[in-house]
């Protein structure tokens, strides 16, 4: 009997061990070796093979468990015990489609493009040319919206936002591809605002804070990166600092934020039926029919009479070669004279009429004033230098939608909250709607 169970024993264990070897291997008749070399190699990605290849399913699962209970349900069921008596009250989301959703996209949508380049657009492109701009991309969005609304009214929509979304109607390939254009998205946009804040801030508000400053006009440019540069970095460490202390306290503000951009928009407005009744002192100077800079010069002559004695201005240094009235002078400037007009004339002024089409050309294009008088000249070869307007880069119109934009981005802000709404399912596609078709109508109405 002893004999027996020694044997038994001993032959249990050894079909234990082959048939360990013969579960490690991917082969049904393989070697100990090669057995061996492939186990925990394998690239199993269905929860049915689990059990026998757990390598990059069991990651998988870790990185991203999808289901379909949403993050209050998980939590309930949590809270628990096993006689299923509730233990603990667990508090379910309580935002609701205005704040959680609409207020979110409105911030988002309403960004720095619509304060610094809408502007320049309406100019180049014109009424019309930017009219169908805005129609272009707001339609965009619009579908986007749309499409989103279908696959959040199609199920349950738990925490994850967009990125769930899709995860789960086109599956975690297209999920994970989509996320990821998604980060990339946000970080450039991140970027993006960063720029615009550091050229309002050194342009508009506070220019002597610049830290490079330009010898010639050919360095503006590179000096003005610079500045970026350093400014740049600064603002995002600060706003590191802030994600790092904690975003609920910029959630907070948000509404604050957002009630500051309203009224610089209703600022907009205002200034704009102000010119009905009283146009603002705005003054233009021009050489012929092209724009001047007036920052070299403080008025808008060539020369100005004191006591009976003429004496040239230091707009006539910069087209002269002395300050003498016998000094020999630029052709252009010798042959054409100088107008100051309002930069602002007012909507009474027929400047819609005047605007209605663009105006685009290449490169170091002049911005002429196509209604006022200019004498040609054959030499045009040193314009560059003197104190002209020109266009810093080539215009056409699918640049300008380009530019544009992002400035009609910014609708998954509410459906990336998808956690802390009460219900999601109802309020993503309510809020992203209104917050397009109420963003649109501002843009529209912006851009006459």
């Amino acid at each position: 009997e002893i004999m027996c169970l020694t044997f038994c024993e001993h032959f249990s264990l050894g079909s234990t061990s082959y048939d360990n070897r013969r579960e490690s291997s991917p082969f049904i008749n393989s070697e100990n070796d090669r057995g061996q070399y492939y186990d925990g190699k394998n690239m199993a990605l269905f929860e049915e093979e689990m059990d026998s290849n757990p390598m990059v399913s069991s990651l998988l699962n870790k990185l991203a468990n999808y289901t379909n209970l949403p993050q209050g349900v998980r939590e309930h069921e949590e809270a628990e015990n096993e006689d299923g008596v509730r233990r603990v009250t667990v508090m379910g989301p309580q935002m609701g489609t205005f704040i959680g959703v609409y207020l979110p996209c409105m911030q988002n949508i309403l960004g720095v493009i619509l304060f610094l380049r809408l502007t320049w657009i309406v100019g180049t492109a014109g009424i019309l040319g930017s009219f169908a701009i805005v129609s272009m991309c707001c339609a965009c969005t619009l579908l986007t919206a749309i499409s989103m609304s279908a696959i959040a009214t199609n199920g349950v929509v738990p925490a994850g936002g967009s990125y769930y979304m899709i995860s789960r109607s086109l599956g975690p390939e297209f999920g994970g591809a989509v996320g990821l254009c998604f980060y990339l998205g946000t970080t450039f946009a991140g970027s993006m605002y960063i720029l615009g804040t550091i050229e309002i801030l050194l342009t508009y508000i506070v220019p002597d804070a610049a830290i490079f400053v330009a010898a010639t006009k050919e360095d503006e440019s590179a000096a003005m990166l610079n500045n970026m540069r350093v400014y740049g970095s600064c603002c995002l460490a600060l706003m590191a600092l802030v994600v790092f202390v904690g975003v609920k306290y910029v959630n907070k503000l948000a509404l604050v934020f957002l009630a500051w951009v309203v009224l610089s928009i209703m600022a907009i407005y205002a200034g704009v039926i102000r010119t009905v009744i009283e146009p603002p002192d705005f003054p233009i100077c021009l050489l012929g029919n092209r724009t001047l800079k007036n920052d070299q010069f403080d008025k808008c002559l060539k020369t100005e009479v004191v006591k009976n004695i003429t004496y040239t201005t230091d707009l006539w240094s910069l087209f002269c070669e002395s300050k003498h009235l016998n000094a020999t002078c630029d052709d252009y400037f010798s042959v054409n004279n100088v107008t100051e007009i309002q930069g602002i004339p007012g909507l009474l002024s027929g400047v819609i009429k005047e605007n209605l089409w663009g105006d685009y050309g290449p490169v170091e294009m002049l911005i002429e004033k196509k209604s006022m008088p200019s004498v040609a000249v054959k030499d045009n070869t040193n314009d560059i230098y003197k104190p002209y307007v020109f266009n810093d880069i080539a215009t056409y119109f699918t640049l300008l939608v380009g530019i544009y934009f992002p400035s009609v981005t910014g609708i998954m802000a509410g459906s990336n909250r998808s956690g802390d709404l009460r219900d999601a399912q109802r309020s993503i596609p309510i809020g992203t709607i209104l917050a397009i078709a109420t963003t649109s109508f501002i843009l529209v109405l912006r851009d006459k």
